[in-house]
């Protein structure tokens, strides 16, 4: 990316006051560092406006709590409802352990490659429906609130959420995010552990994109005229042997772990709460070599109901299909599509 491409984004200093962003684990507003592109509209860039130590617990609600049911994810695609019910539980003795060098079977929670929230995305489909929702987690919802208003979408409802993870070897192929019915809201997207490549194109899906790197904290914004750009993640960027990611890096602030728990969260009306030793364990071990992305949409404008048809570009198209390769589970090579696979999401969306 060109540094003559970016320029300071203007953001609303007085939609979320001080208190407001502190109950969500977030900076102030004038601290916020905000940048937009030349010729990209509506994009905006937020470089980590977490307060120091609140990320391990929005890490940790992605990993511990969202997935939980009624929740959707990838593994209830073949697997019973009991057999991915605590998901974190089945999980956490064997990534807290010390690495036995051996080649050991992936935890339930390394199987995970997405969530979804709210309004449930249906991958074949690739629509929404009033009947396929559950409640949309509150605290994320005020995370997301806070987000929009500040960006100049005060009326923005957070009610749905697609929630990816990735492994060191993970890719997004390129896409368009147009199944929401009301696109004059923002599309929100927060990125958390291992930094990765984002591709952003153009409204065509040969148009050339301006690449960036998006690191933990990191928060997008695409709304208006970047609304329905295509985009992309082609890798994710591991680490340097023995340098932590940013996210790890932050336990070290000052408050954190004192006596198994963040301080960060003493005052009774914030949302981020204590992260304990034990579950952070499991967390820094999973972002050794992993990313989660949260992506959050507005699914209906005011006023707008589902249809009971579907719009024609919301009908399966395979030529839109678009594919999250992963190339370690099961022996599986890199970039290749793995149809009806618990490793894999086949269409997942940011």
């Amino acid at each position: 990316m060109d540094d003559e491409q970016v320029v300071s984004a203007k953001l609303d200093t007085a939609a979320v006051s001080d208190v407001e962003a502190r109950r969500a684990g977030l900076r102030p507003v004038r601290d916020w560092r905000a940048f937009g592109l030349q010729g990209f509209p509506g994009f905006i860039f937020i470089s980590n406006p977490f307060l120091p130590g609140s990320q391990p617990f929005w890490l940790r609600q992605c990993l511990k709590t969202y997935p939980q049911k009624p929740n959707i994810c990838n593994l209830d695609m073949h697997m019973s409802a009991t057999d991915t019910t605590d998901i974190w539980d089945k999980s956490a003795d064997a990534l807290r352990a010390p690495p036995s060098g051996k080649r050991e079977p992936k935890t339930l929670l390394e199987r995970l490659r997405w969530v979804t929230l709210g309004y449930h995305y249906d991958w074949n489909t690739k629509t929404y429906s009033a009947s396929h929702y559950t409640p949309f987690p509150a605290d994320l919802h005020m995370l997301s609130c806070h987000i929009a208003a500040v960006c100049g979408f005060p009326g923005f409802n957070a009610e749905a959420g697609i929630l990816n993870y990735y492994r060191s070897d993970s890719s997004l192929g390129i896409h368009v995010d147009e199944s929401e019915l009301d696109h004059t809201q923002p599309l929100l997207s927060f990125s958390f552990g291992q930094s990765a490549i984002f591709l952003l194109g153009g409204p065509q899906r040969e148009d050339p994109p301006t690449a960036m790197c998006m690191h933990s904290g990191d928060v997008m914004v695409m709304s208006g005229p970047s609304r329905l750009l295509y985009h992309a993640v082609p890798r994710i960027i591991p680490a340097p042997q023995g340098n932590p990611c940013q996210l790890a890096l932050e336990t070290q602030s000052p408050g954190l772990h004192q006596g198994g728990t963040q301080n960060l969260a003493q005052e009774e009306s914030t949302v981020v709460g204590p992260v304990s030793r034990e579950d952070w364990r499991v967390c820094s071990r999973y972002i050794e070599s992993s990313r989660v992305n949260v992506t959050i949409r507005q699914v209906l404008g005011p006023g707008q109901s589902f249809p009971e048809t579907l719009p024609s570009h919301q009908r399966t198209d395979a030529s839109r299909t678009e594919t999250y390769h992963d190339g370690s589970p099961d022996g599986k090579s890199r970039g290749q599509k793995r149809k009806n696979s618990s490793d894999s999401s086949d269409t997942v969306e940011t």
